[in-house]
């Protein structure tokens, strides 16, 4: 060996940097979003496009829809060609832009979110868009907290799932036992969907935007011989018959697009508890999305109960966690434990996550008073719309059925109001505070005591006559406060005594010594 060899082979090899260190390495984008991003831009640009094609020859503003959609499409390519991210020990950094450039950072620490979906755009490749989120859940800073990796791989996009949330994965990967399964979608649950109405909202928006496109193009739908022929048979049809047909081929239609809407997103739903202590919901046929739900920050769980799905014997399960978005369903936000399913499955579900099924538990009646609140409540809405709907007619805006339909509505408030009544209720187990209301959308939660920031006692003028409560119990988690409706007085104190021992005893000690 030479002189030369042997300094070379006392000389320390050198080695990569780790990933999660000070110096970990850089990564980018995967290149092959370049074969999908163009396209998409040209897509959203399409009108834009189309109109300086069609209507734009030898006007100046053609050119300047033609240079819009070239800056879309250099704006998508530049963002996929630049942008980089790296995970330090300390946080996530993340740099893009070609001319404009822009650098983020999250700190590791105040991530609780890393939501991993492929949509079809993105399964072309084996693809995924993996969000990391702090949990923040104000719409005017929800963009500032969440930074969105929208071309990783399927295996890079779990392996950051791994990294930033099961920071315990390797201190206890040894000793752990294997993926636990706790739910899997059944195809007997198919049945709950036409109660879950979510067609209802697609025939409504494909109306209204039909709606929309005729009128601003002038066009009469009713021009269409095939629209003109059903419209001619249903003149020539009694109008109770014809109400009735609409109706049946509404429902038909709506129950179609639900059931369609059930398959698209809940198949292939798979709620599993993995080794380092996390929950772990992957779901979708065509687009599909992959949530984890670390069980340190679970602050109990809520059954939801909508109307016409609790008629058929059904309920959702929603997780009450700490760093998930609530959004305007739990669907959006992540927290969904199970789809629409049997009631009884969703409480074993419960009882599964948490260790204990608190929502079975058996609740506390509100006072009497309560009943005479809601049933006034719904009455009186019905009663004051239909004088306003009197006095249009009296003046000559209306004619007098609505009026007389509105008056056909009082039995039903009614009903209502007392289903409302029969829906409160709540419940203190040790470990969980329960309580239930509502009657169209109804829910049961039960939040852990020890992850309240405290109780709010508050009470209307109405509710002061009555003598009665609401006790709001705040957690840093789901909706953010879950109440108790109406109770007593004296219920609402022992309650929040018992929720939050000592919290209340110089107000209850002053009261005794008053007394």
């Amino acid at each position: 060996m030479t002189p030369t060899e042997a300094a070379e082979s006392t000389e320390p090899a050198l080695t990569p940097p780790a990933e999660g260190t000070q110096d970990a390495p850089w990564h980018r984008l995967d290149r092959r979003m370049l074969l999908i991003r163009p396209v998409l831009d040209v897509v959203k640009s399409l009108p834009v496009l189309l109109g300086a094609l069609l209507f734009g020859h030898g006007e100046s503003w053609q050119w300047v829809g033609l240079t819009f959609t070239a800056i879309t499409v250099f704006t998508g390519v530049s963002h996929v060609l630049t942008s980089r991210y790296r995970i330090t020990a300390s946080q996530v950094e993340w740099h893009t832009g070609l001319l404009l450039r822009k650098q983020r950072a999250i700190p590791r620490d105040r991530i609780r979110t890393v939501d991993v979906t492929s949509e079809p755009k993105h399964r072309l490749f084996s693809l995924a868009a993996a969000r990391i989120g702090t949990g923040r859940h104000s719409n005017g800073s929800r963009h500032k907290d969440e930074l969105v990796l929208d071309a990783v791989t399927i295996a890079e996009a779990q392996r950051l799932r791994t990294l930033l949330l099961h920071r315990k994965a390797e201190a206890t990967e040894a000793a752990a036992p294997p993926e636990q399964l706790i739910a899997a979608v059944d195809k007997r649950w198919l049945r709950y969907a036409p109660f879950t109405l979510s067609g209802l909202a697609v025939v409504g928006a494909a109306v209204g935007t039909v709606y929309h496109f005729a009128h601003e193009l002038h066009f009469d739908p009713v021009e269409f011989s095939l629209v003109q022929t059903v419209v001619g048979h249903f003149a020539d049809t009694p109008v109770w018959l014809s109400l009735v047909l609409a109706a049946a081929g509404l429902l038909v239609l709506v129950s179609l697009l639900s059931i369609g809407g059930y398959v698209l997103s809940f198949w292939n739903f798979r709620l599993t508890r993995e080794p380092a202590g996390t929950l772990h919901v992957r779901r979708g046929l065509i687009t599909t999305r992959s949530v984890s739900i670390e069980e340190d920050r679970l602050r109990g769980a809520e059954i939801r109960e909508p109307l016409p799905l609790r008629l058929a014997g059904g309920a959702r399960c929603v997780a009450i966690a700490a760093g998930l978005r609530e959004g305007k369903s739990a669907d959006k936000g992540g927290s969904l434990l199970l789809p629409p399913a049997p009631l009884a499955r969703a409480h074993e579900v419960v009882a599964e996550v948490l260790g204990e099924d608190p929502a079975a538990t058996a609740l506390v009646r509100h006072p009497r008073r309560a009943l005479y609140r809601r049933l006034s409540r719904a009455v009186l809405g019905v009663l004051l719309l239909a004088a306003a709907l009197y006095g249009l007619a009296w003046l000559g805006a209306l004619p007098d059925w609505p009026w007389q339909g509105a008056l056909v509505l009082v039995p039903f408030a009614a009903l209502v109001g007392w289903d409302r009544y029969r829906g409160l209720g709540h419940a203190f187990t040790g470990r969980y505070l329960v309580t239930r209301s509502g009657s169209l959308d109804r829910g049961t939660a039960a939040v852990r005591c020890d992850g309240l920031t405290g109780i709010v006692l508050e009470r209307s003028y109405f509710q002061r006559r009555a003598g009665l409560v609401t006790l709001i119990a705040p957690v840093a988690a789901g909706k953010g406060k879950y109440p108790v409706l109406d109770i007593g007085e004296a219920d609402a104190l022992a309650l929040a005594d018992r929720a939050l021992p000592g919290l209340l005893t110089p107000f209850l000690t002053g009261d005794r010594d008053r007394g």
